[in-house]
């Protein structure tokens, strides 16, 4: 991961700004000061992640000094208006939510979270339900939900599945902000950079799982959430019938040849 390579930054349009360069899709939350996930958001989001089906990568970033501040608090109060007190909106909320982050679990695509700034409740269940998570020095995480008398109970789903139990319910029961060595220490994130560098890192991170048979990844990703959810042999049985599939295909044979032959595989995506 020496070499750093630069991306220009995306054009604004809408709630979520979407650019390509060389196989990587950069989604980035253009909603500041707060980025936080209206249901505009959410649909926005979840449509370009819909659209992203000829891409190789997927890079899910915000602009201004939150990352994410989760749902619109503002937006989900003036529904208490309503002749049911919100219930539906709400209802219509939670669904979309878990709608999207089951969109980032299952998408074809490796999903990179690149954090910079404070990442809370709704906006941390996103960076954790990516592949991957990078955050500068002073990116900020909390689950505060406990402290304004709404547990994050969706949220929990996500970062349960990340941390340990101990971890996920120290940071669910006193709602406290941990920082980026925390995160990782955690297993919340991957990697933490100094700020100046992490765009350009997460780029080559990107870039460099791109270079990968898109066939072999996308096999990979969806297997390892599927065996994640199964006891140990029935995980063996199937990731057994994957492997099989996979040594079958055409890149598998490609990239073994060119290991044996000491050569730089062609991939061919399938």
């Amino acid at each position: 991961m020496a070499e750093i390579l630069a991306i220009k930054p995306a054009a604004v349009d809408g709630p979520v700004a979407a650019r390509l360069d060389k196989g990587v899709l950069r989604l980035t939350l253009a909603n500041p000061p707060a980025n936080a996930l209206s249901l505009a958001v959410m649909a926005a989001l979840t449509a370009e992640l819909e659209r992203a089906k000829a891409v190789r990568v997927i890079v899910l970033s915000a602009s201004g000094k939150v990352f994410c501040a989760g749902h619109d608090l503002k937006e989900m109060t003036a529904r208490r208006a309503d002749a049911d007190h919100g219930k539906a909106f709400f209802e219509e909320t939670f669904a979309a939510c878990a709608a999207l982050m089951q969109a980032i679990v299952r998408h074809p695509l490796p999903v990179i979270a690149e954090v910079d700034g404070l990442a809370t409740a709704a906006g941390l269940q996103l960076v954790a339900s990516c592949d991957l998570a990078i955050a500068s020095h002073e990116a900020t995480f909390c689950t505060p939900g406990v402290n304004i008398g709404l547990f994050c109970s969706t949220p929990m789903v996500a970062l349960s599945r990340n941390v340990s139990r101990k971890h996920a319910m120290e940071m669910l029961l006193t709602g406290e902000t941990i920082d980026a060595a925390t995160a990782k220490e955690f297993g919340l994130v991957n990697r933490v950079v100094p700020r100046e560098y992490l765009n350009q890192i997460v780029t080559k991170y990107a870039q460099t799982i791109a270079a990968k048979s898109s066939l072999v990844v996308k096999t990979g990703k969806e297997a390892f959430y599927a065996q994640a959810e199964m006891g140990l042999a029935d995980a063996y049985a199937y990731t057994g019938r994957v492997m099989v599939e996979n040594m079958l295909a055409r890149d598998a044979e490609e990239g073994i040849g060119a290991f044996i032959g000491k050569r730089k595989p062609e991939w061919a995506d399938e």
